[in-house]
């Protein structure tokens, strides 16, 4: 009897006590933001999204994260692939290689990069010879961002993969389907939320992208200054105008994520639909 009145006590503690600490929570994170919000020159704001320089950086942010998403998509879907459905050696260990990223400091992926394909690099010479130069290029930011942000893509990609129903896979190999036809016609099109929420979390990611960028591609307007690379400069000569950017670059990546909200949590969505 104490057991069950202890057990129904605690059942009723928890949605008291949770929705407070999570609404605290809440409210940390989005007073920095309503600060940001109030101290952005609202007045002024038509005058300096007007400028050049912040056009080109916006313009410049949407490509390289666009051309990461695309990127990604294409190595992200193999390597989850691999991962999920395949019995290669050492997979631990190679899922935590392509995993590495997201938990290494940007920074540290930035001068890894030169490392690779600097001028002294271990690729950079022989790309020189062949007149590819990828530091401090809009090839640089590019790759500096992919790098960053393909994790995400994969992790992403291998948990839906994981999710599906082998099930219909393997009726279609019965019925003489090959593996490719398997893939394209079975796979590809229940992964599609699994797809859509690896392209949200990895254009979010590369959006915000600054650390492995300013050390690999520099910050060069026109060339490799993406937004957060311009919001940083701003911080030094313009504080009004680093405020007004960062609301600009919090209004895309909300954006993003409000369009894509019931792709990136797909079992959420349907598991509260059946209930």
């Amino acid at each position: 009897m104490s057991r069950t009145t202890s057990k129904s006590r605690g059942e009723g503690a928890a949605p008291i006590l949770l929705p407070v600490i999570a609404i605290a929570g809440l409210a940390l994170f989005l007073l920095p933001l309503f600060g940001m919000v109030i101290r952005t020159p609202w007045d002024s704001a038509a005058a300096m999204l007007s400028d050049p320089a912040i056009f080109k950086a916006l313009r410049l942010s949407l490509l390289v994260s666009v051309t990461a998403v695309l990127l990604s998509l294409c190595y992200g879907f193999p390597m989850a692939y691999l991962l999920a459905r395949t019995n290669v050696p050492f997979r631990r260990l190679i899922r935590a290689l392509a995993l590495l990223p997201m938990v290494l400091p940007p920074i540290v992926g930035g001068i890894a990069l030169l490392s690779a394909f600097g001028r002294n690099g271990i690729l950079g010479p022989a790309l020189e010879s062949i007149g590819i130069h990828l530091p401090y290029s809009t090839a640089g930011a590019i790759l500096a961002v992919t790098f960053v942000s393909a994790p995400f893509m994969v992790a992403t990609l291998e948990a839906g993969l994981h999710d599906l129903d082998d099930r219909l896979e393997s009726a279609a190999a019965t019925l003489g389907a090959s593996r490719w036809t398997i893939i394209r016609r079975v796979v590809l099109p229940q992964l599609l939320p699994a797809l859509l929420a690896g392209t949200a979390l990895t254009f979010a990611r590369a959006l915000g992208e600054f650390g492995a960028t300013i050390a690999f591609a520099g910050s060069m307007p026109g060339r490799t200054q993406t937004l957060p690379l311009a919001i940083y400069q701003s911080l030094h000569t313009n504080l009004e105008g680093a405020f007004l950017l960062s609301v600009l670059l919090l209004a895309v990546s909300l954006v993003v994520l409000i369009a894509l909200r019931s792709r990136i949590i797909p079992a959420t969505s349907k598991q509260g639909a059946n209930q």
